[in-house]
């Protein structure tokens, strides 16, 4: 037992562990949305778009988290009005705004001169370097967007597979739609300190992909890819403690192993029925 009591001698590990689970479960529960409603480029768009947010907080001195939710909430807001009522295609407003975003964040950050040291970690993730702040802020929004969710469960539902009961039933599509946006961006945002932004996509939608090979139902496939997601950060940070690599890496590797195993066991269980 040595080895796992270990690493939670150190009170960055103990940090850095909470962070996890917690961006683990919020990033499988979101995830879910992002699966279903087959949104796994916009998880990657708004992981990427949020750099100008960051860059400017960093020229002005401020908090990156800030400038990162900023960033977040702006593109998502506007994806979600370029696509209002079928304007421009989704994907093609994803497209656009992502580009534009991540244009203008590179541009901005090739002004700095210290960028590699400072932004570093916005890119790649640093769960060990997790402050006490970083953790309630993380709590905080964590338990924010998952409330959120909770509460509008129903209308999240319906609006994602039967949009003529939404409409006949007058839900307020498009408010409620550009509410899963924000929630996603959020979503994002919170998984910077843990994975970063290259990775944080994967996290969205890897945990959620192996519990939707292992059911069909909503609430299942969320307490299913929750557990996921909390297993791979657990395992991943062990795995990034004793190897010395990269925590975001291994979290992320972690969730993959999980998703393969899934999917071998779902081809073997349909060997008998194909010989029959």
């Amino acid at each position: 037992m040595s080895w796992i009591i270990r690493p939670l001698l150190y009170e960055f590990m103990q940090r850095g562990l909470l962070a996890s689970v917690i961006v683990g479960i919020l990033c499988a529960v979101m995830g879910t949305y992002v699966v279903l409603r087959g949104m796994a480029f916009l998880g990657d768009a708004l992981a990427h778009a949020i750099l100008p947010g960051v860059a400017i907080a960093y020229l002005l001195h401020g908090n990156l988290l800030i400038g990162a939710i900023v960033a977040a909430v702006i593109i998502a807001l506007s994806i979600g009005l370029f696509s209002k009522q079928g304007t421009v295609k989704e994907d093609t407003a994803i497209g656009i705004l992502f580009a534009a975003a991540l244009a203008l964040g590179v541009a901005l950050i090739s002004t700095m001169q210290t960028y590699a040291v400072d932004l570093s970690h916005i890119l790649f993730g640093n769960v060990l370097g997790v402050s006490s702040l970083d953790l309630w802020l993380t709590s905080g929004l964590g338990l924010l967007i998952l409330l959120t969710i909770f509460l509008l469960y129903k209308p999240f539902l319906i609006i994602s597979f039967d949009p003529v009961l939404a409409a006949t039933l007058r839900l307020p599509t498009e408010l409620l739609r550009n509410l899963m946006l924000v929630l996603l961006a959020l979503t994002v945002v919170v998984s910077l300190q843990t994975v970063g932004v290259g990775l944080a996509a994967a996290m969205l939608v890897t945990p959620a992909a192996t519990a939707y090979l292992l059911t069909r139902r909503l609430a299942p496939m969320m307490i299913l890819s929750a557990t996921l997601g909390a297993l791979s950060s657990i395992f991943g940070l062990y795995l990034s403690y004793y190897l010395n690599i990269v925590s975001g890496s291994a979290i992320v590797l972690t969730a993959t192993t999980f998703f393969l195993l899934a999917f071998l066991w779902k081809r073997l269980q349909s060997l008998p029925s194909k010989r029959r």
